[in-house]
């Protein structure tokens, strides 16, 4: 069965340098981490590359939306740099999701239902969907589950709903975690890791709280040991 570690720390850094010295001065050896899209897009697969050979597990959030044929060969690229999870955007559609998850293998590929910055007047008035948000969720989780996904990205307020819905080894993991006394920045969505460990969410990440933190790694732990 494919499985997630229980935190991730998003290195949302601007560049190679400033992710790497972040990692050393704080004593944050071969941790599990985040690659998102501006580091990616930045530094390109030598990131994954120097993250992989320090020993550190790595999440490429990229985030895949193509046509089937172009997911496929995108996520056939991504694995060939040794990463453990992945992402692709549940709307894509499900041949698309069918298709992503062939080409993983045995990396994990986790669908991406509603960004955290989603709120229900956005999905509604903007995005013209008529549902509710959780139901648009949800629907977007049973699809993923459907098509051969090992799980969902959402949000805390949504993990449980899923995981009482779903097979017991589709997994949740959920970004927009932000302690109790900081600010939510623009995720609509946000929870603390006491709230994601209580709804059941499988593996959180966490950002800022860390990454801007005094003492990074005296967090990093403190969390690690609240979400058990």
């Amino acid at each position: 069965m494919k499985t997630l570690r229980p935190l991730y720390i998003a290195l949302d850094f601007p560049g190679k340098e400033e992710a790497l010295e972040f990692l050393e001065a704080h004593n944050l050896e071969k941790v599990p981490v985040k690659v998102g899209m501006q580091l990616f897009y930045k530094e390109g697969p030598a990131i994954v590359r120097e993250l992989r050979k320090r020993g550190h597990p790595v999440f490429l959030d990229v985030k895949v939306h193509d046509i089937p044929a172009t997911a496929e060969g995108a996520v056939k690229s991504l694995v060939s740099l040794d990463v453990e999870v992945l992402t692709v955007h549940a709307q894509g559609g499900k041949e698309m999701m069918k298709r992503a998850g062939r080409a993983a293998g045995d990396t994990v590929v986790l669908a991406v239902t509603q960004l955290t910055s989603v709120t229900e007047e956005m999905l509604n008035r903007e995005l013209g969907i008529s549902s509710s948000l959780k139901e648009n969720v949800m629907n977007l989780a049973l699809q993923a589950q459907e098509c051969g996904m090992d799980g969902v990205v959402c949000s805390v307020h949504e993990a449980k709903m899923i995981n009482t819905r779903v097979k017991k080894e589709f997994l949740t993991l959920t970004p927009g975690i932000r302690t109790e006394t900081e600010s939510k920045h623009d995720q609509k969505r946000a929870a603390t890791p006491e709230e994601a460990r209580r709804e059941g969410a499988t593996a959180i990440v966490v950002g800022r709280a860390v990454t801007e933190a005094d003492n990074p790694k005296e967090i990093y732990e403190a969390i690690r040991r609240e979400i058990g």
